[in-house]
């Protein structure tokens, strides 16, 4: 598949629910013919505490997003970006689904662009773990402060360029693989296609 015209996400957030928390921080790379033409990343300003989970995980404090930039305006600027490109994560549900309860909540509209999950083509093409430092590690791509959005989105399309070489992710465009044991989700994108996956294990 030509990767002539992709943006590859990542969001940092304040939990796990999209509809009651919020993305705390986002990067995206566009893409077109293995050359990045624009690239968007910043903290976003928060008003609540951030559990000492999140900053475990992420590294990022309450502090550090008082001065963050309001959330319609990253959207904003987030939605420029993306255009009507493909939009690529590792583990896309989690970064859609903030991505249209955000742009519901903000300007009563979802997003209709294609996309490709990275961590569903990995599940479906090798074994256990599939995170994305150990995808990283299994093809030799560099990933230093995982968690971090500007970090992951490199290494995301890296990897998925390492990916489409080894195999077309062409039939993998609007994907969303799910564990059969926890059920379907909640909310999907109306254009995707949802696979039950079982994990392997080697």
């Amino acid at each position: 598949m030509r990767l002539d015209n992709i943006t590859v996400l990542d969001f940092e957030t304040s939990g796990l629910d999209p509809a009651r928390d919020r993305v705390i921080e986002m990067a995206a790379i566009r893409c077109y013919g293995g050359e990045i033409v624009s690239q968007f990343q910043t903290l976003i300003r928060f008003d609540g505490p951030l559990s000492p989970k999140i900053t475990e995980i992420t590294g990022i404090t309450s502090a550090d997003l008082v001065n963050g930039m309001d959330e319609d305006t990253a959207f904003r600027v987030l939605n420029r970006v993306i255009g009507d490109s493909i939009i690529v994560a590792h583990n896309a549900m989690f970064d859609l689904s903030f991505l249209h309860h955000t742009l519901l909540r903000l300007a009563n509209r979802s997003f209709k662009n294609s996309f490709l999950d990275t961590l569903t083509i990995a599940r479906a093409r090798h074994t256990y773990p599939h995170n994305l430092k150990d995808m990283c590690d299994r093809y030799f791509i560099a990933l230093e402060g995982a968690h971090r959005s500007l970090n992951d989105v490199y290494a995301c399309w890296k990897l998925l360029e390492k990916m489409n070489e080894e195999q077309s992710v062409e039939p993998d465009l609007n994907v969303l693989g799910y564990m059969k044991k926890y059920g379907m989700p909640k909310w999907r994108p109306e254009q995707a296609s949802l696979v039950p996956i079982e994990i392997k294990y080697a």
